[in-house]
């Protein structure tokens, strides 16, 4: 099973989790990959612009990388197989980071709000009567971890490249489209970003996610000629009716025609061609019906068929 997940998404669950358990035992001068890794505060003396990148494969606990990779093999293994590695590489940092940059202008506005900005970082301040750090070491202590920007993009992605797709979610006792599901996610991470504040989840992060994403299929839809195709799904299926049509070349090859007299004769150029015209026409049709209205629109046999042609070797 593991061996057909797409080698994109392969290689990000590989990662994340083993800079989980290095984690865990890693500590450079006291410091783990977390303090070094994680996603600081812009303002801070600990920050650092590549944090952008590393605060993606930091997760806070095992719960918090299971379920981010369980979504991101849920739903990541589908989107890469209709973009392709590349792209889905790209569009997956792409989220990462603008989930970083939602999560450093919201912090941004509460230090603002709390009076610290303006503030030099080296002044002393009294916490809770008690403790004594300066403003640069208080700003220091927000940072942020977690794929779940990039993994709320993923989800995203699908909800806008199947919109129709039914799917079961735990505990829902019924399928749900996918668009629904996800408009329903969004509100959820609202309202939470709004009421649950200080309870240690970046939700405007996932929100964040999830808007860089939105913004970006905008962009790639508008610009048909730029170097990832727009038209995911049409690519997808392009590059499956092509794989489709040289398997079947090679397999077509060593084949033969039985005659009424039982004499078994190669297929010539003539019957060859009109056979292959005409399963070319048969799934292009099917191609066109995806386009116009959605994957969920086949039948139950035209589901056989594309999935009959994407198994041909």
């Amino acid at each position: 099973m593991f061996r057909n997940i797409p080698i994109v998404t392969k290689n990000l669950l590989i990662i994340n989790v083993l800079v989980f358990l290095a984690s865990l035992v890693v500590q450079f001068d006291g410091k783990s990959l977390n303090d070094y890794g994680a996603l600081h505060f812009f303002m801070a003396s600990d920050f650092h612009a590549y944090q952008f990148i590393t605060y993606q494969f930091l997760h806070g606990g095992f719960t918090h990388l299971f379920f981010n990779m369980f979504a991101l093999w849920m739903f990541g293994c589908v989107i890469e197989n209709v973009w392709g590695p590349k792209k889905f590489l790209f569009y997956y940092l792409f989220c990462g980071i603008g989930a970083g940059l939602c999560q450093e202008v919201v912090q941004y506005v509460q230090f603002a709000a709390d009076g610290l900005i303006s503030m030099d970082p080296e002044q002393v301040l009294n916490v809770n009567g008690q403790r004594l750090m300066t403003v640069d070491q208080l700003l220091g202590l927000s940072s942020t971890i977690g794929a779940s920007g990039a993994v709320y993009g993923i989800l995203l992605a699908f909800g806008m490249t199947f919109p129709n797709e039914r799917i079961f979610i735990f505990p829902i006792p019924i399928p749900i489209k996918a668009k629904w599901f996800v408009m329903v996610y969004a509100g959820i991470e609202l309202l939470q970003a709004w009421g649950s504040a200080g309870d240690g989840v970046a939700h405007m992060a996932h929100i964040g996610g999830m808007l860089f994403g939105f913004l970006l299929i905008l962009y790639w839809r508008k610009r048909p000629d730029s170097y990832f195709n727009q038209d995911a799904t049409r690519s997808f299926f392009d590059r499956w009716s092509r794989t489709s049509k040289t398997s079947h070349t090679s397999w077509t090859s060593n084949t033969s025609n039985t005659s009424a007299t039982g004499y078994s004769r190669p297929e010539d150029d003539m019957e060859y061609n009109a056979r292959k015209k005409a399963r070319q026409e048969e799934i292009d049709t099917i191609l066109d019906k995806i386009r116009k209205s959605g994957y969920d629109s086949l039948s139950k046999d035209e589901k056989k068929r594309l999935f009959e042609a994407s198994h041909e070797k």
